[in-house]
């Protein structure tokens, strides 16, 4: 694998690439979610070619296209965001902290394409975004969360938090859990330097029905979401 400083720039100029032109069509009302789908993959294709980052995908035959989930990893780096766009190929819009909305012009372009914007400190208001977000975004499109909130620093599982699995349970809406491992290789957390030529590893487990556990029994949903991702990273567990 070999370290490299300009990745991280070439990633910018891409992601700008397609934030001036959806800011604008956004204005314009003439923005449509095909056209944000389109943009998002080739954003993503681009980020992952530049990384050099090689993909092992397993378990796409549970994937149901078509049907909107709410997909739920482990987070491990930044770039788990390109890599699950790549691996999953469905409508797929994720849910953010307000932090990363502070950027100019990506913060208007990720609002005016679906991508959530949440409080991690007001639980209450994060639902609500949640909520909301599933009701705009329609049944055609599925939302990310990363349930532990940030990117884990030393590969381990951390506590997950509950807001997406009120939307899922709210929603009536399946959970995808899915399992990433090797992108911390490529982009650890709190580094400015990609490692190119890692290999994600991703694994798409079947998926979960909040039906079946109903809102009394939430800790275990939870319980069992994160059990189904440690399944798949039986060194990540704790």
């Amino acid at each position: 694998m070999v370290p490299s400083i300009d990745v991280l720039a070439r990633a910018a100029v891409e992601t700008l690439r397609i934030s001036v032109p959806t800011l604008v069509q956004a204005a314009q009302g003439t923005l449509t979610t095909q056209i944000c789908d389109e943009r998002l993959d080739s954003w993503s294709k681009a980020l992952v070619r530049q990384a050099g980052i090689r993909l092992d995908v397993k378990g796409t035959e549970n994937l149901v296209y078509g049907e909107p989930f709410v997909v739920m990893s482990n987070h491990q780096s930044h770039y788990d965001i390109p890599v699950l766009y790549q691996a999953l190929r469905i409508p797929l819009r994720m849910v953010a902290k307000k932090e990363i909305f502070r950027i100019p012009f990506m913060a208007g372009a990720m609002r005016a394409a679906g991508f959530v914007e949440i409080d991690r400190k007001d639980a209450a208001s994060a639902i609500r975004s949640l909520r909301l977000a599933h009701t705009q975004l329609g049944d055609a499109v599925s939302l990310w969360i990363a349930p532990e909130g940030t990117r884990s620093k030393t590969g381990r599982l951390g506590r997950f938090k509950k807001g997406g699995f009120h939307l899922a349970v709210d929603g009536g809406m399946r959970i995808l859990p899915v399992a990433i491992e090797g992108t911390r290789f490529t982009l650890p957390a709190g580094s400015v330097t990609v490692t190119r030529g890692a290999t994600a590893h991703v694994t798409i487990l079947p998926p979960i029905d909040p039906a079946s556990f109903g809102p009394e029994r939430l800790k275990d949903l939870v319980a069992a979401v994160r059990a189904a991702i440690g399944s798949a990273l039986p060194d990540a567990i704790r």
